[in-house]
């Protein structure tokens, strides 16, 4: 491979970085612009908008409820969608299920996003003060159940961030050579920085700028490829890629499950749902981003087929399909690496921020009530980036984080929406947290049984075998997964109702489980909300108060 130069590697990362920490460009009819700027376009730094923004209110720098248009919003979710991981996980399963498999991958995992631009509205009409799905699990479930999801979705996060930080350290050394260390400290340190200081507000704009970036960097960076890339028809032929294969049928089923459950867990996902400003914004900004998302994860995952018929992959001695990547660029000239190097450390920038800003204001929401001081948020911020830091430089395998995340949303989902319907009042958290631990245990025992011993079965948890095996192992725990936590919810159900029946009957009271719950009072407006200093040039939002009904466990 051509790799740039050590100056070169160098200069192209960290001035990526400094990029993004210092030059920040606010365009007109921003509602983030800072108060203070009444020039049409300014340009300024990270840091100085994050101290003219020194007077928002602490909600603010959490979420940004009902602010953002469709753009801003679609270009957040594709920065937010991707990461510096797909280098690694679609051009894989292109060499390994082919272009089935990668077709099927890079759909499940952009046509979730239409979820948010559906169940969205509902969320906010039944939690209009909410900014994470979390907050709605407690008004409708009680604070067990609320808890209970929490702690899934900080995991979640965590590992999410942990996944992001060991694919860039891993692309860091095959690209230039370099120590992907440094490069792991200082997207720790930039990001850290801006987003202690700004918040959510400041991830936002970082993402707007870096989702642009992005989108242009990998069409760039394909059409790079494909001009430089000789493919060799008997290849194509040969390597099996074309059609379809039992692996590729199964993910039809397992990928869209696992990403789609997954999502929910993603409060970055749902920080976007609730600041978009209208239904409207939130439909179309999700509608572009899905598009975008799997126009751009095809092309990326397309580098894995061209490796292969290319004669890159699997190389002698064979190598992984998941550098199948890095093996191409190897036969490319070093000035494409640099801007590959530029898109992955735009990619992990942008992606790493997001879930940054999400962990802290899931934490502060869930956990704390939003009753911390600013600088203790602030502070928890920078203390959070050493234990994920740390983790990160342990974990080689990426697609194994992301799968044993996929495992336990799979289980825990389908028993939380159920109580998005009106209709299904008499579900309470209990279903939903018996359901959840069943699905994982249920995985546990058709791994037991597929395999004849519990060892083996307790492994099944954590896909050690990955997900491209050629048994129905890993299909198998994706199906026992999302079932079981809906028996298991069913089964809670129906020993609820039958104990309160029983305790009815013995203390000489009305069985009244099946009625259905007050109604709570509408919402209603209370006119424009109070707006701190810096938001003078926003248009006055009205916003609805909350129910006062609280959910119920049992």
């Amino acid at each position: 491979m051509g790799q740039p130069s050590y100056q070169a590697s160098n200069a192209l990362i960290y001035l990526t970085y400094g990029a993004f920490l210092y030059d920040k460009i606010l365009t007109p009819g921003s509602t983030l612009r800072p108060a203070t700027d009444k020039s049409p376009s300014r340009r300024v730094t990270g840091v100085w908008i994050a101290w003219l923004w020194r007077g928002q209110s602490k909600k603010d720098f959490l979420a940004n409820n009902r602010t953002q248009k469709a753009i801003p919003l679609a270009l957040n979710f594709i920065a937010s969608g991707l990461g510096s991981g797909i280098l690694f996980t679609y051009p894989e399963i292109a060499t390994i299920a082919g272009v089935q498999g990668l077709v099927v991958y890079a759909l499940s995992s952009s046509l979730p996003f239409l979820i948010f631009g559906i169940l969205g509205p509902i969320i906010r009409r039944k939690c209009p003060e909410g900014f994470v799905l979390t907050e709605w699990t407690r008004q409708r479930y009680g604070i067990v159940a609320a808890l209970y999801l929490s702690i899934l979705t900080l995991i979640t996060l965590f590992l999410y961030m942990v996944a992001e930080l060991s694919a860039l350290q891993q692309i860091i050394n095959a690209l230039t050579g370099l120590n992907g260390l440094w490069a792991v400290i200082a997207q720790c340190i930039v990001t850290t920085i801006y987003t202690s200081l700004g918040g959510f507000r400041i991830s936002f704009i970082t993402d707007n700028i870096q989702g642009a970036m992005v989108v242009g960097l990998i069409v760039l960076g394909v059409i790079t490829v494909g001009v430089k890339t000789n493919v060799d028809r008997n290849l194509v032929e040969s390597s099996g890629l074309l059609g379809a294969s039992l692996l590729g049928w199964q993910l039809m089923y397992v990928l869209p499950v696992a990403i789609l459950t997954n999502d929910f867990f993603i409060s970055g996902f749902w920080l976007r749902t609730f600041a978009s400003k209208t239904d409207r914004d939130l439909r179309i900004g999700t509608s572009i981003a899905t598009v975008v998302v799997a126009i751009i994860l095809t092309l990326v995952g397309a580098s894995g087929l061209l490796a292969a018929w290319t004669g890159a992959w699997p190389g002698d001695p064979p190598q992984l399909g998941s550098i199948a990547f890095f093996l191409l660029l190897e036969q490319l000239p070093a000035w494409v690496v640099g801007i590959v190097v530029v898109m992955t450390v735009s990619l992990s920038t942008a992606a790493f921020d997001s879930l940054q800003s999400a962990m802290i204001s899931t934490g502060s929401n869930d956990l704390f009530r939003n009753r911390l001081n600013f600088w203790w948020i602030r502070l928890a911020v920078v203390v959070l980036i050493f234990p994920v830091a740390v983790v990160a430089l342990k974990s080689p395998s990426i697609l194994q984080i992301y799968l044993i995340s996929d495992l336990v949303s799979a289980s825990s989902i389908p028993v939380l929406v159920i109580g998005l319907s009106s209709k299904c009042y008499w579900w309470r958290g209990l279903e939903v947290v018996v359901g959840g631990l069943g699905g994982l245990l249920t995985v546990f025992i058709f791994g037991t049984i597929y395999y004849g011993n519990a060892k083996d079965g307790a492994n099944l948890l954590l896909l050690e075998q990955s997900l491209y095996v050629d048994d129905w192992s890993a299909f198998g725990a994706f199906v026992a997964a999302p079932v079981g936590g809906l028996l298991w919810g069913f089964g809670a159900f129906a020993l609820r109702i039958s104990v309160q029946w029983i305790l009815a009957k013995v203390r000489g009271h009305r069985f009244d489980a099946f009625d259905r719950p007050p109604i709570a009072d509408p919402s209603f407006l209370t006119g424009p909300r109070e707006r701190s200093s810096d938001e003078n040039d926003r248009e006055p939002a009205p916003i609805a108060k909350a129910s006062s009904l609280k959910g119920k466990f049992l």
